[in-house]
């Protein structure tokens, strides 16, 4: 691959617009410039999730088979922005919708059914994995107020939701394996009439 960038800053983008792969000019708060902008928010958080994970595996093997599932996620939402940011661009596959369902159907199996709301938190790696959800449930918002306006492919769209589910079961998933409690959601305490 060549390169493809000389320059990291055009001044282009100085008056609030950016340009998209089809010659578009559009504003930088463009629902289609959010959803890009959602996706890469995501990506960045998602490569920290990895790279805690890849710490504690040393540790605790157990979080590698987590890591080998969300690695491939990275490259897959690169292609996600790639298809927001060029409208005509086809990347993503429903194969990877299918393997995304795959992992939480099978990691589902060691972990049981949800028996109560949990909070995200009970370790730096599990919170960070909620985080990851939470950004993912805002790119899927974004996404879809972008394809109210402009329709994307329905795949993008199932991939972003699989993933953010994918995450919440990570999250329990990397709990269970550090063998941390989950922290459960305790409602308010009634207040006397």
């Amino acid at each position: 691959m060549g390169y493809r960038l000389s320059k990291i800053y055009t001044r282009t983008g100085d008056k609030g617009e950016t340009g998209l792969a089809d010659g578009r000019r559009v504003s930088k708060d463009h629902p289609r410039v959010e959803a890009m902008g959602e996706v890469d928010t995501l990506n960045s958080q998602l490569g920290l999730l990895l790279a805690e994970l890849a710490e504690q595996a040393l540790q605790q093997p157990a979080l590698n088979e987590i890591s080998e599932v969300l690695a491939p996620c990275q490259h897959r939402l690169f292609d996600l922005g790639g298809e927001l940011a060029m409208p005509d661009y086809q990347a993503l596959h429903e194969d990877e919708v299918e393997r995304l369902e795959a992992a939480i159907d099978r990691w589902n199996e060691e972990l049981g059914p949800l028996e109560n709301f949990i909070l995200p938190g009970g370790s730096r790696l599990i919170a960070q994995a909620h985080v990851c959800r939470s950004l993912a449930r805002g790119a899927e918002r974004r996404c879809q107020q972008l394809n109210a306006e402009e329709p994307i492919r329905a795949v993008g769209l199932a991939y972003v939701n699989r993933l953010s589910d994918l995450l919440f079961v990570a999250a329990r998933l990397i709990a269970r394996r550090q063998q941390i409690a989950e922290v459960l959601w305790q409602a308010a305490p009634k207040q006397p009439d």
